[in-house]
């Protein structure tokens, strides 16, 4: 476990220190900067980057696609969960067949039907593909969750006078709440994340998000790579995901666990 941790966590590390190089000092094997340096962050922020504004894109995708994910996939789940009906078990198969298409296939009937209805440079451009992707992971998720939560906690709601309805919000929600968390971090990460779609439906620099911004970054001459502002651009995009993971681990771990033993 050790060895696979600092296998994941080498390349991390190494990113941080090359980000407080200097640019003379980019090539560098040291395993400390030397001197310290916050060239690549001032240059990250410069007023031609338009970076801090990719980062508050970034936010507004993955939390509008995080929102709308969970709020169709939890009902979808709780239905295919609770529900019978007839081709129950296909309808759970096409979910996940969805999710198994190259998104690099979807690029180009995506990139004709945006342009068609008016959506190319908007959020819901890349909200909506995004979903595709994000949709069948929650609604798999919560499906085997909300089969595990015994059926007489809803009948002894609706016994006291709860409906069908207010017997998920109040009694299944909460109790699924854990499994539901720990989907939305994982939905909320691989939208942060994305790239292709953004790269493809976006080139208003002003819509653009963080990977896009990042992958766009040229040097002073306009033709070098700009490996430190790269560094220092991907610690900035990387760091919400680790204070997230970090603050919220109890809750992610309850939600990966939940369910193991009855």
């Amino acid at each position: 476990m050790i060895g696979i941790a600092l296998y994941c966590l080498v390349p991390f590390y190494w990113m941080v220190v090359s980000s407080f190089r200097r640019t003379a000092d980019i090539y560098d094997k040291s395993p400390f900067p030397s001197p310290w340096s916050l060239e690549s962050y001032e240059a990250v922020f410069a007023a031609d980057m338009g970076f801090g504004q990719s980062l508050v894109n970034s936010l507004v995708v993955a939390g509008v696609t995080t929102a709308v994910t969970l709020l169709v996939g939890t009902l979808a789940a709780y239905a295919l969960a609770r529900l019978e009906f007839r081709a129950k078990n296909v309808v759970l198969a096409l979910v996940i067949a969805v999710s198994m298409f190259p998104g690099a296939l979807l690029i180009v009937p995506l990139l004709k039907l945006f342009t068609a209805i008016g959506w190319i440079n908007t959020y819901q451009a890349m909200i909506v593909p995004s979903m595709s992707f994000a949709l069948p992971l929650t609604i798999w998720n919560l499906t085997t969750f909300f089969r595990q939560l015994p059926y007489e906690l809803e009948q002894a709601a609706m016994i006291d006078g709860c409906t069908a309805f207010a017997a998920f919000r109040r009694v299944m929600v909460p109790l699924a709440a854990p499994g539901i968390f720990t989907t939305a971090i994982l939905a909320f990460i691989a939208t942060w994340n994305e790239f292709i779609i953004a790269v493809t439906m976006i080139n208003d620099q002003a819509r653009q998000t963080a990977t896009v911004r990042i992958a766009q970054f040229t040097g002073a001459a306009k033709f070098d790579t700009p490996f430190g502002t790269q560094m220092a651009a991907g610690v900035l995009v990387t760091i919400p995901l680790v204070l997230l993971v970090l603050f919220f681990q109890r809750r992610i771990v309850a939600g990966l666990t939940a369910g193991a033993l009855k």
